[in-house]
């Protein structure tokens, strides 16, 4: 691997960990901010996915939803399928709780 293709590849990783930390703190503050957490946990794992993608050659849309992304993924590494259910769930995360609407607040199961 080139240098890089090595550095975007750290630093779509590392934009990953810094948002599932993000997610962390945001869930543990008093009071806990769990829309804006559920949010960070949403883009970690789009991240995540995409850093994988690229290590892989692998283009992919500006999309946000991470069981497509997953699924993109599952060629290189058949442990992705794994995890398509949770990219499904997670997907809606990248908006529902973003903007004003009816719903303000996630509920502790939907964080979990």
């Amino acid at each position: 691997m080139n240098e890089a293709k090595r550095q975007l590849v750290q630093s779509w990783l590392t934009k990953a960990q810094r948002d599932l930390a993000s997610a962390c703190v945001l869930a543990t503050s008093n009071p806990p901010l769990l829309d804006t957490a559920i949010y960070h946990c949403q883009q970690a794992a789009e991240k995540a996915v995409k850093g994988f993608l690229v290590f892989c050659d692998q283009e992919f849309e500006r999309v946000h939803d991470v069981e497509v992304l997953i699924r993109a993924a599952v060629p290189y590494s058949v442990g992705f399928s794994a995890w398509i259910e949770a990219g499904r769930l997670l997907t809606p995360y990248a908006r529902i709780f973003r903007y004003p609407g009816l719903i303000v607040q996630p509920t502790r199961e939907q964080f979990s």
